[in-house]
């Protein structure tokens, strides 16, 4: 009966371990235009935009439509609408239950234009190469 419960407790700390948000940052200038980005919105778009970044980490990073959707390969969007600004913020999941933000802006067509697309992409490349600067 010892061991039995020293497993549940092993688990149970395991999948009890919170998420970690983390914002991309430019290998090459340290600099974090997700967070930059956020921090310019006016206060209440933005405290809405960290309930959803804060709600997505207590999901574990899994959110369904509307709330969330795929875009390409590991990429998702957290989608956050306040009135008629429609936010879309580029995140996947790393490595050690990290949530990385890569990308944020102000949607303004029906699809995600390649030019945002492509912005995510390249940084999603940067984090993978650059692993490190996540780690502390």
């Amino acid at each position: 009966m010892g061991r039995e419960y020293l497993i549940d407790t092993i688990s149970y700390m395991i999948y009890n371990e919170k998420y970690q948000v983390k914002f991309y940052r430019d290998s090459r200038t340290g600099k974090s235009p997700v967070y930059d980005y956020i921090q310019c919105l006016d206060k209440k778009h933005r405290a809405k935009i960290y309930k959803y970044i804060y709600y997505l980490r207590d999901c574990e990073g899994y959110l369904d439509e509307p709330l969330s959707r795929h875009v390409v390969g590991k990429i998702r969007e957290l989608r956050v609408d306040f009135s008629n600004n429609h936010y879309r913020i580029f995140y996947f999941i790393f490595v050690e239950k990290k949530i990385i933000f890569l990308h944020a802006y102000l949607k303004r067509t029906e699809k995600a234009p390649e030019r945002e697309i492509n912005i995510g992409l390249n940084n999603y490349y940067d984090v993978i190469n650059n692993f490190g600067i996540y780690d502390e």
